[in-house]
């Protein structure tokens, strides 16, 4: 869903839903004040994630615990969009089913389990950029794999991007220490799992709708990480956790992971993908601020000046698509 997107943003966001054919408000010369909002809402709510993460560490949870009790407490309302946007609609079939299956694992189980684990070396407004990169490795994803052309432009794009992640990477190096390398790998590996899912999920997103695909994968997701937290940590640990975790949880699995997903897909409805996308690169700048206001994390000159570049590459990309 956003233009930078994260998990579950870019799944609303993705060109072959029927949301996304929708008229665009340029067209029309104005944007819907509903629209604009619902965008600017679910962009901040996703950004909220890593800054929820970063609180849950400092009472020594573990992100696989962490994990788990996000997609512990969505799992229902995960459920409930997968049941409500499949009704009247015919069973899956066994093809779709491993589809669903491949796309949860990918998009949702290993994206959000690499992103956890990369929030414990990393600040979380340099999560937030690396993340919002995942336009870019779409595009390197479909040149590489379908041999789809990269114009001048869209180069350009790249280059600035990345320049903007390694201004904002030698920073955190140095504040850090060299565990920023295992962080940023891990969170670019987590990006890439995720572009991985928006390549292979535009016939899905077509078949399915992006509603049901989503709330389908989700569950799959949430089952992956319950099963992972059962086979490697004992049950009887949830017990000694803080009263914080638990509280920090239940707002990460409803606002800051199921609420954003409504909240970015009716905004696709009211003035369309493209714009909707747009909106989303609010999404860093408020990362960045919370990151400020409440993790007490530095707002350098090399943090400002990677996230303009990082959001101006982003922009030359959608642009091109334009």
């Amino acid at each position: 869903m956003r233009g930078r997107p994260g998990f579950l943003e870019s799944a609303a966001m993705s060109s072959s839903s029927p949301a996304s054919r929708a008229p665009s408000p340029d067209v029309a010369g104005r944007v819907p004040l509903s629209g604009l909002l619902l965008a600017v809402g679910g962009a901040i709510g996703f950004s909220g994630k890593a800054i929820i993460v970063k609180l849950a560490y400092r009472h020594g949870v573990d992100a696989i615990t962490l994990l788990m009790l996000r997609m512990l407490l969505a799992l229902p309302l995960f459920l409930a969009l997968a049941w409500w946007a499949g009704r009247g609609k015919p069973p899956l079939s066994g093809r779709e089913r491993l589809a669903v299956l491949g796309l949860g694992f990918s998009g949702y189980y290993l994206a959000s389990f690499l992103d956890f684990a990369g929030l414990a070396y990393v600040s979380a407004s340099f999560e937030r950029l690396i993340l919002y990169l995942n336009p870019t490795i779409v595009l390197l994803l479909s040149w590489a794999m379908f041999g789809r052309r990269v114009t001048g432009r869209q180069a350009l794009a790249l280059g600035v991007s990345y320049a903007g992640v390694l201004l904002v990477f030698g920073h955190e190096l140095s504040v850090q220490g060299a565990n920023v390398w295992l962080g940023g790998a891990l969170v670019f590996g987590s990006a890439v799992a995720y572009a991985l899912y928006l390549v292979y999920s535009g016939e899905w997103v077509k078949r399915l709708g992006a509603m049901r695909l989503t709330g389908l994968a989700t569950t799959v997701a949430c089952g992956l990480c319950i099963a992972q937290f059962l086979l490697t940590r004992p049950v009887s640990g949830l017990m000694d956790l803080a009263p914080a975790v638990w509280w920090l949880s239940v707002l990460n699995a409803t606002a800051c992971t199921f609420a954003p997903v409504l909240m970015v897909m009716m905004a696709i409805e009211r003035m369309g993908a493209g714009v909707a996308a747009q909106t989303g690169m609010v999404g860093p700048m408020s990362t960045i601020l919370m990151g400020v206001l409440i993790l007490d994390e530095p707002l350098s000159p090399w943090v400002i000046g990677g996230t303009v570049l990082v959001l101006g590459g982003v922009w030359l990309l959608a642009r091109q698509r334009r």
